[in-house]
């Protein structure tokens, strides 16, 4: 029975190597680790804003393979972490080409992993992230009531009159025993998963592959040995809570209460644990770089198309063969070149615009955090990252549209000014204000982000902007063809400005009224060249 079951567990992870999961996401519990985590040996740390901009958690179920839960966290923390020196080195890439080649190696790695797989394998970031409860003023009295009652039980036969000292006892310490089991609720998940956690560390670091990973692994583990025995109380504690019947469990609640075991075990474990909690971390960051590892295995095997970007930290080059976006399904892929200048995109509604910018900004986020493109091929640089693409108004502070794309940019603006070479992702600049204003505008704030070796992406309706910007950008353009009775997209990218504009002809194929169009023709080219007029 146990064989047959391990030999379906082996087949599912087989299937499963290279397929997306199945799985509901806990974003609250996952991204855990990484708010609470210090950021500052990092380039970047991707901001919210950002994130949201790029759909990131819909990017994170895509890239997530792994198979335990610290494993996703450690994932998501890296996702959002621009490392300040180059991600990855040989030994990953040795790694994940081992997990790909070596199926039976893969899988027993995996199956260990998977033991982490619980829900409550979230909270082990809490014993080595969050403040520790300490310990209550009244501690000293809880000792001595312990004692009073170890005492008044072994001198009970000789002395028949303890036993109502011992109910005395025996009455207060309840009090004492349910006033911590609110402390005990916050550490049942995270005392027993991180025994688990450091089991399976163990393990995996048997393996003179795995274990060249850290190789100073070995003084964390007599760290949190020496701490391990007084842990496994709460072990049972929770296993007794759910397997073994009423009866055993009252007469144990029985003698905690009379001893007040828990309390004082309690806090004894977490004093220790406090003073472990980098041993802790690095035990929980092996486990999590080797799931992590597994799981770009995975991503890779899955895509028809990725590949290994060259990261190019001494330039602002951009070169990118059949990049494509990973969340849509059959992609159509493009090149882009980028040397000394920036990117100013033109194109319709729906032509691709957007989309292709966040092409952009994924590629270069998973190509620095993962060493993994979504392209044939792909040179990119050290950067930050950006954007003001998805912006709406702030009602709950009274915050308009424009006003919170001003803000945006303008941080843009601040950062513009720093040594590093900073990516800025821009979608239909100051679009929420007037024609001109918004031209005028957008050609001053564009030309300012382009300085000092920054590289920006920006789209635009504006056409006006190809002719005050083209020598400062490149132009590139999205296009559709528009025939009698539909629009067809193609959603590739083309050299050059867009020449012909095709709002007006799209509403007279939907059959608007032929006075409204010859009218709306005749608006159009008198506006041009007020705006061309004023503009110069």
């Amino acid at each position: 029975m146990i064989f047959k079951r391990k030999e379906k567990q082996c087949q599912r992870l087989l299937d499963s190597f290279g397929k997306i999961k199945n799985t509901s996401y806990n974003f609250k519990l996952i991204e855990q680790y990484f708010k609470n985590k210090d950021h500052s040996n990092c380039l970047q740390v991707l901001s919210d804003k950002t994130c949201n901009d790029l759909d990131f958690d819909e990017l994170m179920m895509f890239l997530d393979r792994t198979n335990s839960k610290p494993g996703q966290q450690f994932l998501y923390n890296k996702l959002r972490e621009i490392p300040d020196s180059p991600n990855a080195n040989e030994l990953d890439e040795e790694l994940i080409s081992r997990f790909t080649i070596d199926v039976d190696f893969r899988i027993k790695i995996q199956l260990l992993l998977e033991r982490l797989n619980q829900r409550e394998a979230y909270y082990i970031t809490t014993l080595f992230q969050d403040q520790a409860i300490k310990r209550p003023k009244f501690f000293g009295i809880m000792r001595m009531l312990s004692f009073t009652s170890i005492f008044s039980v072994i001198l009970l036969p000789f002395n028949p009159h303890l036993a109502f000292v011992l109910l005395i006892v025996f009455i207060i310490n309840i009090c004492f025993h349910l006033w911590n089991k609110r402390n005990l609720s916050q550490y049942i998940d995270s005392i027993p998963q991180l025994l688990q956690l450091n089991r399976i560390a163990k393990k995996l670091y048997q393996y003179k592959e795995l274990s060249v990973l850290n190789p100073d692994l070995s003084k964390a583990f007599k760290s949190t040995d020496k701490v391990k025995n007084r842990m496994q109380f709460f072990k049972l504690n929770s296993d007794i809570q759910g397997d073994f019947q009423i009866i055993f469990w009252s007469v144990l609640e029985l003698i905690k209460i009379i001893f007040l075991m828990e309390p004082l075990l309690f806090f004894s474990v977490i004093r220790q644990l406090e003073t472990k909690r980098k041993d802790i971390e690095a035990v929980f960051s092996f486990v999590g770089h080797i799931d992590s590892l597994i799981s770009i295995a995975s991503l890779r095997k899955g895509c028809n198309l990725s590949c290994i970007p060259k990261i190019d930290i001494n330039n602002n080059k951009i070169s990118a063969e059949k990049i494509y976006h990973p969340l849509i399904i059959n992609c159509v892929t493009n090149n882009i070149e980028v040397n000394d200048k920036s990117i100013l995109l033109t194109g319709s509604n729906m032509s691709g615009k957007t989309s292709f910018i966040r092409t952009i900004g994924i590629n270069i986020i998973t190509g620095q955090t993962l060493n993994t493109c979504f392209a044939d091929s792909i040179i990119i640089p050290r950067t930050c990252i950006y954007s003001a693409i998805r912006i709406s108004d702030d009602l709950m502070n009274d915050k308009s549209y424009y006003f919170e794309e001003v803000l945006s940019i303008k941080e843009m603006i601040n950062k513009a000014s720093d040594d590093i070479t900073n990516l800025f992702l821009l979608d239909e600049i100051f679009k929420g204000t007037n024609t001109i204003e918004r031209i005028s505008a957008g050609k001053a704030v564009l030309s300012a982000l382009a300085k000092n070796n920054n590289i920006v992406f920006v789209s635009t309706h504006d056409i006006e902007l190809t002719d005050l910007l083209e020598n400062e950008y490149e132009l590139y353009h999205f296009s559709e063809i528009v025939n009698d009775k539909c629009v067809d997209f193609d959603y590739r990218l083309k050299e050059g400005r867009l020449k012909n504009r095709n709002a007006i002809k799209i509403l007279q194929i939907n059959n608007y009224p032929d006075y409204l169009i010859k009218e709306a023709f005749a608006l159009s080219r008198e506006m041009d060249k007020k705006l061309v007029n004023h503009c110069v």
